[in-house]
């Protein structure tokens, strides 16, 4: 494993992440679930990444279970507040309200004083700015988070953050989580050129497109059963990639991955380590041949030569437009 600063921060982070997203407390029975996170302990991972709303607040519960016993100073834990967590009108958002509450929550269920990293997980329209920043500073003075990010914010938004921070004295944005993979580059154009100047670091998720990129899927054949295209709380993420000449173009890379000695989940996770805004990939998995088949990406280099190779396979089936990268217009 080799190890990246969180943006211009102090704080390191394993290239690769451990994230419970859609696994942890739904997908998988929790044996398998801590399987994979001794795992990825083993292989070096660090950090950890999950949010209140996986799986109906049992996916922190199942990793702070599997986290037990481990010397929380060798760890980075993450998590995310925004999604609705309860039924009421104020379980949602990111008022002051809901955040002081939600990091209770998740303290609690991680089974941890304090978390490494505090995620906005989408922008939050109907809350003032400044109220939802002043509510990241306090935590951050309270001792309860020691970093706070965003998670599928636009440049603008973000460029609109960091200007609220600096003029109130409030701490800074050290990451953003987006998706991000060689089929989905929408960050590309904008939100990456902001982060590098402001000093941002990504934490990527779905770096294998839902499991796309393993090339699985197969052009004009159902998916296989137990997939990510099968599972209810998976199938919507992974639609529009179901796409034969998408999946066509998919299994094209599979020479390039071979001539590199890469199963083709490396290859994706290895690409998206390239660009250097990039401070870590965030793996899931339902198995622990996943997590150690995904790690072997760390340290990777690919070289111009490859990186024009693949851009030329998938060709016209990549999405570009910043424009994708969306929030509610009003709390879910």
């Amino acid at each position: 494993m080799e190890y990246r600063h969180l943006g211009r921060s102090g704080l390191m982070v394993s290239e690769i992440s451990y994230g419970n997203w859609i696994t942890h407390g739904s997908q998988v029975e929790e044996d398998a679930a801590v399987e994979c996170v001794r795992a990825a302990l083993d292989e070096g991972v660090t950090t950890f990444d999950t949010a209140d709303v996986y799986a109906g607040t049992r996916a922190e519960e199942v990793l702070g279970r599997a986290l037990k016993g481990i010397r929380r100073e060798s760890l980075e834990i993450f998590t995310k507040v925004y999604w609705p967590t309860g039924e009421g009108k104020n379980d949602r958002g990111l008022s002051r309200k809901h955040i002081m509450e939600s990091i209770n929550g998740s303290l609690r269920r991680l089974q941890t004083d304090y978390v490494d990293l505090y995620q906005a997980h989408r922008f939050d329209a109907e809350t003032p700015l400044e109220e939802t920043l002043r509510a990241f500073d306090d935590l951050v003075r309270q001792g309860k988070v020691l970093y706070v990010g965003v998670s599928e914010w636009s440049a603008d938004q973000i460029a609109r953050a960091l200007k609220i921070a600096d003029e109130m004295g409030f701490d800074r944005l050290v990451s953003n989580q987006p998706q991000y993979s060689m089929l989905w580059r929408v960050i590309e154009a904008e939100v990456v050129p902001l982060c590098e100047k402001e000093g941002l670091g990504q934490i990527v998720w779905s770096p294998i497109a839902q499991g796309v990129l393993t090339g699985k899927y197969l052009p004009g054949q159902p998916p296989p059963a137990g997939s990510r295209a099968t599972d209810p709380s998976g199938s919507g993420f992974i639609g529009r990639l179901m796409d034969d000449e998408l999946l066509r173009r998919v299994q094209d890379l599979k020479p390039i991955a071979a001539d590199l000695g890469l199963s083709m989940a490396q290859l994706a996770v290895a690409w998206v380590l390239q660009n250097p805004n990039v401070s870590s990939a965030i793996i899931g998995a339902t198995k622990p041949e996943q997590v150690r088949d995904n790690v072997k990406a760390a340290g990777v280099k690919l070289d111009a030569e490859v990186l024009k190779k693949i851009d030329d396979v998938l060709g016209p089936v990549v999405e570009r437009d910043p424009a994708k990268t969306v929030s509610p217009p009003t709390r879910p």
